[in-house]
């Protein structure tokens, strides 16, 4: 999908002045790469709304600077604290000869015909949200497609399962062996195996308890007549 943004260069720099630039709708910028570094602004209201769009952090996007169109990247871009204000954004230009690093989103599909979510009642965590990629400028795609639909309760999908498109290598993610998503068990099924485990645990210890020895029963039925007996001499 082409997305275009328009920019204009900024003729003045500093904290003044792009304070006096965002209280007129503007938004600073620049943009860097191959070539020079250009100060830009950009319209305030049109850069927020395409800021919302999912493709807009993930794809080759034409800048148009004053009627020159260019190829870039989004790179950074800073909110204010609270208000729903841009307050500073970062581009950087692309060669379409050389591979890039860059973030994608990932998109997860099938959870609720997963096994360990249909079947067994868990609930999908997704550790990572987006991917980081290399590729070519011609090769990047939109998002990264997760299909959960095997599943199972307990089991996970690590980067190495990825279904990559062509030309598309997973960046480090502390290996390959890194966890996508997992299918977690529910915590009231964990604390009720855990009860019957224990329940388990004592009847079985209660069961290979040995029992008293019938000797040492009549022993200790026997010595308080023992003890009885003089007693009753005495009496005579």
């Amino acid at each position: 999908m082409a997305i275009e943004i328009n920019a204009t260069n900024r003729k003045t720099q500093g904290t003044g002045a792009s304070r006096r630039l965002r209280n007129t709708g503007r938004v600073p910028g620049v943009v860097y790469g191959a070539g020079d570094v250009n100060m830009i602004e950009m319209d305030h209201n049109e850069l927020y709304y395409k800021l919302r769009a999912e493709a807009f952090h993930a794809s080759i996007l034409t800048l148009n600077l004053e009627g020159k169109k260019e190829s870039v990247l989004l790179r950074d871009f800073v909110m204010h604290p609270f208000r729903q204000q841009v307050q500073h954004i970062d581009f950087q230009r692309v060669d379409a000869k050389k591979k890039m690093h860059i973030k994608v989103p990932l998109h997860f599909v099938n959870a609720d015909i997963a096994p360990g979510v249909k079947d067994g009642g868990g609930k999908v965590s997704h550790v990572m949200t987006d991917l980081d990629i290399i590729c070519l400028p011609k090769d990047l795609p939109s998002f990264i497609e997760v299909d959960l639909a095997h599943l199972a309760l307990g089991h996970s999908i690590h980067v190495v399962d990825l279904k990559l498109p062509n030309g598309v290598e997973a960046a480090a993610h502390g290996g390959h062996a890194a966890v996508v998503a997992t299918v977690q068990v529910p915590r009231g099924m964990m604390e009720a195996e855990v009860a019957a485990e224990a329940e388990a645990a004592a009847a079985a210890s209660a069961a290979s308890a040995p029992a008293p020895a019938a000797g040492a029963a009549k022993t200790a039925g026997a010595a308080p007549a023992a003890a009885a007996a003089p007693a009753a001499k005495k009496a005579k």
